[in-house]
């Protein structure tokens, strides 16, 4: 397996598909997955010539369980290591979730020298605490209701968000599949206890405004209607407004893993959008 060790001598897993002549399509994940959650996207760009890197954030997947470091500002300069010893140039950067944010904060803090173009999709920014700022936002309580629920059984709390909101499997008619659902209790079951736990207020608390403000490069933003995790008033209706430029596509009735749920138009749409 792929890896890099960064200044503070955490392990970064990452995998490495298509032609290496290939222009650049880098993956960041949702919380607490891996890049194992960016499988279909990258086979199917990959199969269309590109080069498709994604990684597992510090504390996820395969990479190290660092006890310290676990918030964007760390995992934004994790994925500037990433790059560099890459040499990735002139990428598209890809975000889901909290992968969203690390692309955001990736953007604020290192800019967009070696970035053509990003998609967020699903994604947390500008922020999804409810603030004076962002009154739109979640209370406090929900999220130490997932705190709660974490620790009181972090397995089952798993179980729980894979069957319901995630996918949508929890709407009536919906079809469900319990090869999804094991698949993200897996990857979920894989990150490290502390890590995921830190995860909730790195994903929960950040405000990426002033990130965001500083995207200079074509932007797509995706997102569903019914996304029962990162609803999208506070989200992405905000975000296409703080992006200069900002494309937003709406999908009806769209789950949060729209690259599960909505695989062949959200690859499609990906597809037309890096070629553009």
């Amino acid at each position: 397996m792929s890896y890099i060790t960064t200044k503070d001598g955490t392990e970064i897993y990452y995998k490495d598909w298509g032609p290496k002549d290939g222009k650049i399509v880098t993956f960041s994940h949702g919380w607490p997955l891996s890049s194992d959650a960016w499988e279909a996207q990258m086979f199917f760009l990959a199969s269309h010539g590109y080069r498709c890197i994604g990684h597992d954030r510090r504390g996820h997947g395969r990479s190290s369980q660092p006890w310290d470091g676990n918030h964007m500002d760390q995992y934004a300069d994790d994925v500037a290591e990433l790059f560099e010893k890459l040499d990735v140039k002139g990428a598209v950067m890809v975000g889901h979730s909290t992968g969203g944010g690390e692309v955001a904060r990736y953007i604020g803090r290192h800019g967009t020298k070696r970035v053509a173009k990003a998609v967020l999709m699903g994604a947390v920014p500008p922020i999804m605490l409810k603030t004076e700022a962002y009154p739109g936002g979640l209370p406090l309580e929900v999220f130490d209701g997932f705190r709660a629920a974490y620790l009181k059984d972090r397995a089952q709390f798993f179980l729980d968000v894979a069957s319901g909101p995630f996918f949508n499997f929890n709407r009536p008619g919906a079809k469900v599949s319990q090869g999804l659902i094991q698949s993200w209790w897996m990857q979920g079951m894989m990150s490290g206890h502390k890590n995921a736990y830190d995860c909730i207020k790195a994903f929960s608390e950040t405000d990426f405004t002033e990130d965001l403000k500083k995207f200079d490069v074509p932007t797509l933003i995706v997102h569903g209607d019914d996304d029962q995790i990162v609803p999208i008033g506070n989200s992405a209706l905000l975000s296409a407004k703080l992006v200069k430029n900002a494309t937003l596509k709406i999908y009806p009735g769209g789950s949060h893993s729209l690259g599960d749920t909505s695989k062949d138009q959200f690859n499609q749409d990906l597809l037309e959008f890096i070629r553009a």
